[in-house]
C-alpha cells in the first residue's frame, strides 16, 4: 500500500474575488501534491472557500444582494481559478455544505464533552478583516497590524475554549517537531507566542452580531460558531469526520503525513488554535504546518481589504498558465515575502522561459530533425559522463529543496542544469560535427536530449503543461522515461513565444 499524504491550502474568505496572492498558495500546494504523487504517495489535495465570515455578510449587504448568492458567486470564481491555474486538487470544500456543518458541530460537541467550552461575558477590540480579537499591545499605532484598520469595541456574552489547559502539551509537541512548523522562524514565533501565556479563545458570536449568518452552536440557537472554529474543521470534515468513520481513520487518524499550507497572516490560527481544538476533541494533529510569505506591491501586502489587488485571471490570459505558475514559484522565496511586478514577470518569461528553456528545446529538436531525419536512436554509450553526474546532483539538490519547501531553490537547480546544457551545446558545436564527425554529433545530441528530458521530469510538478509539450516534441507520451530506444521529433513549436 502506498503511503498516504494529506495536503491542504487554507480556505480563503469569499467577500471578494481572488487576487494573485491566492494563486500563489494554490500553485505552491499543487507543486507539493504533484511532486509527492510522482514519488509514489497516495495524495489527497484539498482546497475550498470560507463562507461563514461576517466580512462576507458585510460585502453582500454592501452589494445589496442575499449573502447566499454572494458567497456562491465568489466561491465559484475561486473554484474556476483552480482550474485556470491547472491545480490538481482532489476536492473543493465550501463551508456552507452539509458535510462541513455536520463536522463543525461534531467538533464543538467533542470539545464541550471534554469540559473545555464555557460561556462568559467579554469586551474586546475586534478586527472584522482578521475575524479576530486583539489586545492594545497587539496593535500598531492603534491599528490592526494585518489590515491597517481600527478595530471596533465588542461587548457580548460568548462561549470560550480553554487554551491554557493545553499550553504545555502543545509547546512540547512543537519543540519536538511532532507538530513541525516550517520555516523554523515561524516555529520560533509560535513558541514565543505560547510562552507569553495563552488566553482562552472566544469561539462563538451572537446571532445579532453575525447578522444571522453562520453555523449554529449546538444546543444554543442564539449563538453561531466563531468563523475560525468552524472553518478550521474543514480539513477533517472533507475526509469524513462527521459521517464516514473508515475514511476519516484512513486519511487522518492513521495517516502520519498531514500537511497544511497557509499564509503567515493566519499562521497562529493553524499552529496554536487548531492544534488545541484537535487536542481537546481527542484527535491527532497535523504533522506539519508550512507557512509561506506574501506577495507585496512596493513592499505592501496585497489585500482585498487594502485594495491593491492584481487579478490572476488577467495575468494568466496575457502570459499563459505555466509562465504565471513559473513566476509565482520562482520569483517569490517560498517562506518569505516577494514583490510582484509585471516587469519582473516579463523578464523571467523572456529570459528563463523563452531564451533559456524554449530555445534549448527548439535548437536540439531542430538539430535532430535536420541532421538525423527527425529520429535519434538512443545509445547510452553516447551519454557524456560529466553530464550524467550533473543530472544526478541536480536531482538530489532539487528533491531536498522541494521537501524543505524551498520551491524557488528547486527551480534554480533545474535552471542550472539547463544553463549547463546551453553552454555544453555552444562548446561542442554539433552543427559542425554533423558534417565532420557524426559520432561526436551523436554524443552531443544524445547528452543534450537527455538533459532536456530529465529536466522536464523535474519540471513536471511546477509546469505540467510545459512538461507535456517537451515530451511530445521528442515523440514521447507524457510520463514515459527519457531513456527510450528511439526519439522521434514531432512538430517543433516555440514553447514560449517571446513577448514584444
Amino acid at each position: 500500500m502506498p503511503e498516504k499524504l494529506f495536503i491542504s491550502t487554507s480556505i480563503p474568505y469569499v467577500n471578494a474575488a481572488p487576487h494573485i496572492g491566492h494563486a500563489l498558495e494554490f500553485v505552491q500546494g499543487d507543486v507539493l501534491a504533484r511532486y509527492y504523487r510522482e514519488k509514489g504517495f497516495d495524495v489527497f489535495f484539498l482546497t475550498g472557500t470560507d463562507e461563514n465570515s461576517l466580512k462576507n455578510v458585510l460585502a453582500a449587504e454592501k452589494r445589496g444582494i442575499d449573502v447566499k448568492v454572494h458567497v456562491k458567486e465568489n466561491s465559484d470564481i475561486f473554484e474556476k481559478l483552480t482550474k485556470v491555474l491547472d491545480i490538481s486538487n482532489d476536492d473543493f470544500i465550501r463551508t456552507t455544505e452539509e458535510r462541513h456543518i455536520a463536522g463543525a458541530q461534531k467538533l464543538w460537541n467533542a470539545c464541550d464533552k471534554a469540559g473545555d467550552i464555557y460561556k462568559k461575558k467579554y469586551e474586546g477590540l475586534y478586527c472584522v478583516g482578521c475575524e479576530s480579537f486583539y489586545t492594545e499591545k497587539d496593535l500598531v499605532n492603534g491599528l490592526c497590524p494585518e489590515h491597517q484598520t481600527k478595530p471596533e469595541v465588542v461587548k457580548e456574552e460568548n462561549y470560550f475554549l480553554k487554551l491554557g489547559k493545553y499550553q504545555d502539551k502543545l509547546k512540547k509537541l512543537i519543540e519536538n517537531d511532532e507538530l513541525k512548523i516550517t520555516p523554523a522562524s515561524r516555529k520560533n514565533e509560535t513558541l514565543e507566542f505560547i510562552n507569553k501565556g495563552l488566553e482562552d479563545l472566544s469561539i462563538s458570536r451572537s446571532q445579532a452580531r453575525a447578522h444571522g449568518w453562520g453555523i449554529p452552536v449546538p444546543g444554543d440557537s442564539s449563538q453561531v460558531e466563531y468563523v475560525w472554529f468552524d472553518a478550521l474543521s474543514n480539513y477533517i470534515n472533507v475526509i469524513g469526520y462527521a459521517n464516514d468513520e473508515k475514511r476519516f481513520q484512513d486519511w487522518w487518524v492513521n495517516n502520519k503525513r498531514k500537511i497544511h499550507l497557509v499564509g503567515k497572516g493566519i499562521a497562529r490560527f493553524h499552529t496554536v488554535y487548531w492544534p488545541i481544538m484537535l487536542l481537546s476533541a481527542g484527535l491527532p494533529l497535523p504533522s506539519e504546518i508550512i507557512v509561506h510569505g506574501y506577495f507585496t506591491i512596493n513592499g505592501q501586502k496585497i489585500s482585498k481589504s487594502i485594495g491593491n489587488v492584481i487579478d490572476p485571471f488577467s495575468v494568466v490570459k496575457k502570459y499563459g498558465v505555466d509562465p504565471t505558475r513559473y513566476f509565482l514559484l520562482r520569483e517569490i522565496p517560498s517562506g518569505k515575502d516577494g514583490d510582484f511586478s509585471y516587469e519582473r514577470l516579463e523578464a523571467r518569461y523572456n529570459g528563463d522561459l523563452a531564451n533559456n528553456l524554449g530555445n534549448l528545446v527548439s535548437r536540439v529538436a531542430k538539430l535532430i530533425e535536420t541532421n538525423l531525419e527527425g529520429e535519434l536512436i538512443f545509445n547510452p554509450e553516447f551519454l557524456d559522463k560529466e553530464a550524467e553526474k550533473r543530472i544526478e546532483a541536480a536531482k538530489q539538490k532539487y528533491e531536498k529543496a522541494v521537501e524543505e519547501f524551498q520551491l524557488h531553490t528547486a527551480l534554480s537547480h533545474i535552471w542550472e542544469l539547463l544553463d549547463y546544457a546551453n553552454v555544453y551545446i555552444d562548446g561542442k558545436k554539433p552543427w559542425v560535427d554533423a558534417k565532420e564527425s557524426p559520432e561526436k554529433f551523436l554524443k552531443t545530441i544524445t547528452t543534450s536530449t537527455t538533459i532536456i528530458l530529465e529536466s522536464a521530469k523535474l519540471l513536471k510538478p511546477f509546469l505540467p503543461e510545459t512538461f507535456e509539450k517537451i515530451y511530445k516534441t521528442f515523440g514521447f507520451e507524457p510520463g514515459v522515461g527519457a531513456k527510450e530506444d528511439k526519439i522521434i521529433i514531432s512538430e517543433i513549436k516555440p514553447l514560449f513565444p517571446k513577448l514584444q
